[in-house]
């Protein structure tokens, strides 16, 4: 039966696949352009798609004190999206991308446990083999990593898992209408740090084709990550949407032909059978 555990199983997935394909199009854009265009150009088509979305299908605004929680929470989603599309672009996407991922997953789940209670044996030991196969797949042969190198990833995981604990916790039972609240947000200080720095606000005609990609997977990965909170729990969505790395990891290697070694192969592996945990519902 296709009940809430489920739908929220495959929602999470569905976040994953298009939060990982967002990351790729991001780093590859933050490449061409600067990493404040890059983000701002990416929510601008977040934002629209959101509120076209949300007056489609009539949704109900949720209270002012939701949408300034949700408004909050975009600045610091945004914030960590600035420090990973510049991680991306500095340094490997099969490091950077997987750090941040088994740290967003972290804080959801702390929140989940608190107030959702502890889930089954089976998904705890699925929870396990996810940051495993998260933390394999950040496994490279380019040499050591350094610690300046870590910085970004651990800022920008961090502040994902804490936008996706506020977000799903205060958005009630609507989805589009928080999240046009945290890119409104988001929106205003990127543009505003974006003129105080004098860097770039927005991106070239030549540009836009691949910014506008990030947007629209970073924001459907978003929106499937509220949906599967709202139809299970918080965090088996946030756990099986944080292994987007996986997705970053292999359009790396088909696109840009970067290779995929043997312990990230072992990482993936791992990832299908925590999938598999977490998705048989515990009883």
């Amino acid at each position: 039966m296709f009940d809430g555990h489920i739908a929220s199983a495959a929602l999470g997935l569905a976040s994953a696949a298009s939060w990982g394909a967002g990351d790729f199009c991001g780093g590859v854009a933050t490449k061409r352009a600067g990493v404040y265009a890059v983000v701002i150009g990416a929510h601008l088509v977040g934002a629209v798609l959101f509120v076209a979305l949300a007056v489609t299908l009539g949704e109900t605004v949720p209270p002012p004190a939701s949408l300034l929680w949700c408004g909050a929470a975009g600045v610091i989603g945004a914030l960590g999206l600035l420090a990973l599309y510049r991680a991306l672009a500095d340094g490997r996407m099969g490091m950077a991308a997987p750090i941040s991922g088994v740290l967003s997953a972290a804080v959801p789940v702390v929140a989940g446990a608190l107030l959702q209670g502890s889930p089954g044996a089976l998904t705890l030991a699925g929870f396990a083999l996810a940051f495993v196969a998260v933390w394999l797949v950040s496994q490279t042969d380019e040499g050591r990593v350094h610690l300046r190198e870590l910085l970004l990833p651990v800022a920008a995981g961090l502040s994902f898992g804490v936008f996706i604990a506020i977000v799903s916790r205060m958005s009630g039972s609507v989805v589009f209408w928080p999240l046009v609240a945290a890119r409104v947000a988001s929106l205003s200080v990127l543009t505003l740090v974006a003129v105080v720095a004098r860097q770039p606000s927005r991106p070239t005609r030549q540009q836009w084709p691949i910014v506008s990609l990030a947007g629209l997977f970073d924001a459907g990965g978003n929106a499937c990550l509220v949906a599967a909170a709202h139809a299970g729990r918080l965090d088996v969505a946030a756990v099986l949407s944080s292994l987007y790395p996986a997705s970053t990891v292999l359009l790396a290697s088909w696109i840009l032909k970067e290779r995929i070694t043997r312990w990230q192969s072992a990482g993936l592996v791992a990832a299908l059978a925590a999938i598999a945990m977490i998705t048989v519902k515990s009883t």
